[in-house]
């Protein structure tokens, strides 16, 4: 056999399926299934659908901490019934004041990051104290439940405390994210604390005994933040805790950028198609981006997706592509590592929140700063370390980001929302899974399920193995197509969720499928 050549094996062999949920008061997709549980307990103890994302976006800091937390920031796109329209809640990051761009040098080789950007000396803009931003993820939590919310603070946040005080819960899961990331957290000595006890992965019992992980400081953090308020994050005692480890890091966080951080309510960049009207964040998202991608998106006629169909997604998102990252960033008109998370959730009064949290790489910065326990962002790593682009490394500015939750409403009602994570192949799956939706009708279950391309990497294209080969074909026009059929790791394609109210008010809530913890919870 030598010199034969092999057949790829593929690297997973079971079918799976996770039917949409429906709730009678409301539904919460989630990421982390233990996190979607405490969003709907709070949807069921009488609060809305924004207390639910928000209650479920603070427990994931405990039980997801790897793709979001308190170190971090993110995008809330929410239909608010009270007011019968859709408002943006923008609590992204921002480069801390004090950033110096002479601190990334290029080495003149591909870096390992994200986005294939050139590579900076020691890798300081992806991991490290360099790599931080200005988080703003407590203060658009806060800013989404006083604007918004029925419940306090301290209500939304006490299921985070105690999910702290009792520790991280290992799955399988978590062994495979420690063990992904474990050379660059073995290198802080805080992370290294939390994420490897004695060195090693932290791994499940053999028995059906849960293993709880201990977070550090966050449990203390959290309670600070409940009995304090959120500006306690950003003010006072944490605040110049958190500014005073990241510098004595090497980076450029500081108190004043803290204090000066104010999450915003915005309202959503809308496109119409057929009957629905699309709502999104804009500015620096892929919000444009998805706007750009059906303008040029032709009509279809047929009862499902076919070659064609997806052809012509690809065309018009590659050229979307193009054009983002020729003009968009700060100074412009506007890897399997991707770290965000992403909440969808809906209730029976009409709100409807997707909401797309993160750190942006997955455990961010890798830097758990011991004496508050946060693991903080590497939001630095948005930026293009070249100088004179759009998008260039610079003090006090906002980065090109990724996220892109959106809501379709119908008739000026919510009809449904998707969101995703997973870097540049947040768009492809949104703008495929608005379309499944709305072009062919799908329900929420068929649209999660059906096959869809990634052309993140703009000059070729990755389609469903499950695809037929005209379709296969038809892509390879566009640009150069290999097949994956969907994987838990490495996620090839974006990792959605979705939400639908139906036109008697059932909520209907959907997961990924391939993700073995994301779900949905009923209230």
């Amino acid at each position: 056999m030598t010199g034969a050549t092999l057949p790829i094996a593929p690297f997973e062999t079971w079918t799976l399926a996770k039917p949409v949920t429906m709730g009678a008061k409301g539904v919460v997709a989630s990421q982390e299934i233990e996190a979607a549980m405490v969003g709907a307990a709070m949807i069921e103890a009488g609060g809305n659908a924004i207390d639910g994302a928000i209650a479920t976006a603070l427990a994931l800091s405990v039980t997801e901490p790897w793709m979001s937390g308190l170190g971090g920031g993110g995008f809330m796109v929410a239909y608010i019934a009270a007011e019968k329209r859709v408002r943006v809640v923008d609590f992204g990051m921002i480069a801390p004041s004090g950033l110096n761009p002479a601190d990334y040098p290029l080495t003149g080789t591909t870096g390992a990051d994200l986005f294939g950007w050139p590579a900076v000396v020691g890798d300081v803009n992806f991991h490290g104290a360099k790599s931080i931003a200005v988080p703003g993820s407590v203060a658009g939590y806060a800013l989404a439940a006083s604007s918004f919310g029925r419940k306090s603070w301290g209500d939304l946040i006490a299921p985070a405390v105690a999910l702290a005080e009792r520790g991280h819960r290992v799955t399988w899961w978590t062994t495979m994210n420690v063990a992904t990331e474990a050379a660059l957290l073995g290198r802080y000595p805080g992370s290294k604390a939390v994420w490897l006890p004695g060195g090693l992965v932290p791994t499940m019992a053999a028995d059906i005994d849960p293993v709880h992980l201990p977070m550090g400081n966050l449990a203390n953090t959290l309670r600070s933040l409940a009995e304090n308020g959120p500006r306690a994050f950003y003010e006072g005692p944490i605040a110049r805790s958190i500014a005073n480890e990241v510098q004595a890091a090497g980076g450029a966080l500081s108190e004043a950028d803290l204090a000066a951080y104010a999450a915003r309510v915005v309202e959503p960049l809308t496109c119409a198609r057929g009957d629905a009207i699309y709502n999104l964040p804009a500015g620096l998202t892929a919000g444009p981006t998805f706007a750009d991608a059906l303008a040029n998106l032709a009509s279809f006629s047929g009862a499902a997706p076919d070659g064609d169909t997806y052809a012509a997604y690809a065309q018009a998102l590659i050229d979307a592509y193009q054009r983002r990252l020729e003009t968009m960033g700060h100074a412009g008109d506007v890897g399997d590592r991707s770290c965000t998370t992403h909440i969808s959730a809906a209730d029976a009064e009409g709100n409807m929140v997707m909401m797309t949290t993160t750190l942006l790489s997955r455990f961010g910065s890798r830097l758990v700063l011991p004496e508050s326990g946060v693991l903080m962002n590497n939001g630095v790593n948005w930026f293009d370390p070249r100088p004179g682009r759009v998008n260039s490394v610079a003090p006090g500015q906002r980065p090109l980001s990724n996220m892109c939750p959106m809501i379709a409403t119908r008739d000026g009602k919510p009809w449904f929302g998707f969101g995703a994570s997973g870097g540049r192949k947040i768009l492809p799956a949104v703008f495929q899974l608005a379309s499944f939706a709305n072009d062919f009708g799908m329900d929420l279950e068929t649209a999660l399920a059906q096959p869809r391309v990634d052309v993140s990497g703009i000059d070729r294209i990755v389609h469903d193995g499950r695809l037929d080969q005209a379709t296969a074909d038809a892509l390879n026009a566009v640009a150069p197509s290999r097949p994956w059929t969907p994987t838990a790791v490495p996620s090839v394609f974006a990792i959605p969720s979705g939400a639908f109210i139906q036109p008697d008010g059932t909520c209907l809530g959907g997961a990924h499928i391939h993700s073995p913890v994301a779900g949905v919870a009923t209230a």
